[in-house]
């Protein structure tokens, strides 16, 4: 069920793909339930070749940015992330941790506005660690993809 504070591993689908698990002609009844215990297992992903993926979110802006991780292989469910700024063109030094919005994605809230460009460092449930140097440029734009050279192994 999804209790509060929510599981660790939660299964989470749209409207549409639930009502799809249905009986012919009982989606509508299957989406209107409400909460129902669903059993699921998890499997690890594999994306051969790619490496990971830091996606800004639409609505990011200075004093919010919100990246969704992707393409994570294997052994990547992040459990920790954490940003570091550049400030008159070179790195801070400084590792401040973003919060788990949800799902995938992390989010940093300031009332100081952020300064690209950003490196990210992802921390896998094995304690892994990861880190894609100067990944999102100084002239991010929300709603767009930054490849990194990076992949849990």
């Amino acid at each position: 069920m999804n209790y509060y504070p929510v599981a660790r591993y939660h299964f989470d689908l749209s409207g549409t793909a639930f009502g799809a698990m249905a009986k012919n002609g009982l989606n509508d009844k299957l989406r209107h339930a409400g909460i129902i215990d669903v059993q699921f297992r998890r499997v690890r992903c594999n994306f051969p070749g790619m490496k990971v993926t830091f996606h800004v979110q639409r609505g990011s802006n200075p004093n919010y940015l919100a990246v969704l991780v992707e393409y994570a292989d294997v052994d990547g469910t992040v459990v920790r992330m954490e940003l570091m700024q550049t400030r008159n063109g070179r790195p801070t030094g400084f590792w401040e941790p973003m919060r788990r919005s949800w799902g995938s994605i992390w989010r940093m809230d300031t009332s100081r506005p952020l300064q690209g460009a950003f490196s990210m460092r992802i921390t896998s449930d094995s304690g892994k660690t990861l880190v894609a140097n100067n990944v999102i440029p100084a002239y991010w734009r929300p709603d767009k993809a930054y490849g990194s050279n990076v992949q849990f192994y």
